[in-house]
Order: structure tokens, then C-alpha cells, then sequence
């Protein structure tokens, strides 16, 4: 088939040509001064996307599901109870990550298209046990299968009322440098991130950043047994700009690339309004095509990814297909519950409003 093929994904996203060239180079020295700097660089940049001046970044050679165990097993530990909303595949994926740990997970399930309510969590916060309190409420920041963006701002509120002291975990793998995330204002204990989306690289870094609450608790005995994920000897060797393992070296120098395009070119304000400007496009063209938006609430769209419900009697897998075999253009399918009914628009990461037309008239193409 002649022609680029548009990836429209909810990620991986489209990496710019600068991110691959910076990373298409000789491997160096992991131990050399040139790669020291290199590290700090890259941390000091990613604190500005996590927007905090306290919080530790942290990063290991894993997806995002790895770099969420790293956030578990250092802070919790066996039996500890934890509050988890699960409002699609990937809170879900949270619960059951804590699981395998053996933490005691109460899972609250809510509808797809659904946030978080804040007032939920004040009143189950509020009746907590005092002898067995929670130790951590696990949430996902923007829900990648149904584009749902919940209020993090507000779920801090809410835990500041019931005056409850659980550690606040949020996974930002199709937020983080995409829509605006303030760790310090919102004092977010672990965010959780990945790579591949906002950061617009390949796969296989997994991204952390921690507060010093959390921190004190893993450096005081905290956590669960852990070897790879211990944030001990990376804490260590990370001051100095190493590593306590062989770090993926090219991956750092394509991060460092990102970061300036994210942080120093485009700034971050200028990246969030983009990407407000091509989701209100986005959304625009599926109440064009009278087609309902997974997402219940317009106040918690999400500017990265729009989750789009079929016309009843088409299977989205097929137009998925066919999307991909006829236009080579990618969309993403539906998931969990929304295999087979649903698409997912990625509108996030290296993109402008030419590729999001280029995605509006594919899948328009696709329909017919």
C-alpha cells in the first residue's frame, strides 16, 4: 500500500524523527561522566512534566505494568488494605496487580463512561477502620479504554476532608505529557508512567515519580520483598547520575530529545492546549457523526484519547480491520467490555491538526 500509514492508536504514538535520530547513535559508557549528565538531565526535565520540585523520578528498563509493581512493593506490604477504583480495563489492572501482592484490595467498580465520584471517596475514607485504615487509593488519571479523565485535584480534596493520611497512587501512562498533571499541588504520593504516548518514545521505559512521604515510608522498613523494583540502590546510584543495572542507554537519549520538545520548544502549556484544541476537534466530528462518546460526563473528556460507541449491529473490530487494510490507517479497537462495540480516536503525543483531520476523514472513509 502506497502512503504513510497514520497511527492512531491510543499508544504507542508516533515518534518524531529527532527522538529517533537522537537515539540512532553508539552505545556509551552507562559509567562515563557524557552519561551521568545525561541522567540528570533527563530527571530534571521529567520533574517539570510531573510538575513537582520535591517528587524523585525514577526509571526502570519496563512497561508501565512494571513501573506500577515498583510503585506497589515499596511502600505496601502484604495484607495492607488498599482502595482502588475501577472504571475500565486499566483501574482494574491496578486492582489486580495488587492482588498478586496479596495486599487486601477493595475494589470499587464503577460503569464504564464513569469518574470517579470525590464525594465516594471522602465517605468510604471517612468510615474507614481506624485499627486497619487504608494504606494507599489506587487510581488511574485518564482511563486509556474509555476516555474517561477523572479530577485528581478533587479526589486529594476529598481525602484532605476525611482527614485520612493513605498514601494517593495514580497512574498517568495516556495523561503524563498530554494533559496537565501537578504533583505537588495535588500531593500525589507515586505517579505511574510509561513511555510510550505522551513522551512519544518507543516502548520499554517504565517512569515513576515519588514523594518524599512515600520515600520516608520504603527507606523505614515499608513495602513488600522486592529485588529489581527496590528503589533503594536506584536512589543511590541515580545522585551521582548511574544506574545500579545497565540502563536502556538509547532510550535515555531519545527522552532527553523529549523532553526538550515537551519542556524547553513547544513548553508545557503550549503542549496541553494543543492537545485541549485537537480533542474538542476530535469530539466534534463524533457528535457529527451522531455516534455517542464512551465518556458520560463532558467535564471529564480526555484530550488524548476519545472512546466512540458503534451504531448498534456494526462490529468495531471489523472497522478496525478494515480501517487498517483498506486506508492503513490504525484506530483502536474497544476493550474489556467495549471489545466489539467501541473504537478509541488516539489523539495524543507528536501531532497536529492535519493528522487529526487525516484521522477524522479516514475513519469517516471507513464507515462508508
Amino acid at each position: 500500500m502506497s502512503g504513510r500509514p497514520l497511527l492512531q492508536i491510543p499508544g504507542p504514538t508516533n515518534i518524531p524523527e529527532r527522538i529517533l535520530r537522537a537515539m540512532d547513535r553508539s552505545i556509551i559508557d552507562h559509567r562515563s561522566p557524557e552519561f551521568a549528565e545525561l541522567t540528570l538531565a533527563v530527571r530534571a526535565g521529567l520533574r517539570a512534566v510531573f510538575g513537582t520540585t520535591e517528587g524523585v523520578p525514577m526509571l526502570y528498563p519496563a512497561s508501565g505494568t512494571g513501573a506500577t509493581e515498583a510503585a506497589l512493593v515499596n511502600v505496601l506490604a502484604p495484607g495492607d488494605r488498599v482502595l482502588v477504583y475501577s472504571y475500565g480495563v486499566f483501574g482494574a489492572g491496578l486492582a489486580n496487580v495488587a492482588r498478586k501482592f496479596n495486599f487486601d484490595v477493595d475494589e470499587i467498580t464503577l460503569e464504564y463512561g464513569d469518574a470517579v465520584p470525590a464525594e465516594d471517596v471522602e465517605r468510604r475514607l471517612k468510615a474507614d477502620s481506624p485499627t486497619r485504615p487504608y494504606r494507599a487509593v489506587l487510581i488511574v488519571h485518564n482511563e486509556t479504554s474509555t476516555g474517561v479523565c477523572v479530577d485528581v485535584a478533587a479526589i486529594r480534596r476529598a481525602m484532605d476532608a476525611a482527614s485520612h493520611d493513605a498514601l494517593l497512587v495514580v497512574d498517568t501512562v495516556s495523561s503524563l505529557g498530554s494533559m496537565d498533571f501537578e504533583m505537588d499541588d495535588w500531593r500525589v504520593d507515586i505517579v505511574i508512567c510509561g513511555s510510550q504516548k505522551g513522551l512519544m518514545l518507543p516502548p520499554g521505559l517504565g517512569v515513576l515519580c515519588i514523594s518524599q512521604r512515600a520515600l520516608a515510608i520504603a527507606q523505614n522498613g515499608g513495602g513488600s520483598p522486592r529485588h529489581f523494583w527496590d528503589w533503594a540502590p536506584i536512589l543511590r546510584e541515580n545522585r551521582i547520575g548511574l544506574f545500579p543495572y545497565t540502563p536502556a542507554t538509547l532510550m535515555l537519549f531519545g527522552l532527553r530529545e523529549s523532553l526538550k520538545m515537551l519542556v524547553d520548544e513547544e513548553g508545557l502549556p503550549g503542549v496541553y492546549a494543543r492537545h485541549a484544541r485537537l480533542g474538542s476537534a476530535v469530539r466534534a466530528a463524533v457528535r457529527a457523526w451522531g455516534l455517542p462518546i464512551v465518556c458520560k460526563d463532558a467535564r471529564y473528556y480526555s484530550n488524548s484519547i476519545t472512546a466512540v460507541r458503534m451504531p448498534e449491529g456494526v462490529d468495531s473490530n471489523e472497522l478496525v480491520k478494515h480501517a487498517r487494510e483498506q486506508y492503513n490507517l490504525s484506530l483502536g479497537g474497544g476493550i474489556g467490555q467495549l471489545n466489539g462495540i467501541a473504537i478509541r480516536l488516539g489523539h495524543l503525543g507528536s501531532l497536529n491538526e492535519l493528522e487529526v483531520l487525516g484521522m477524522i476523514g479516514g475513519t469517516e472513509l471507513a464507515f462508508a
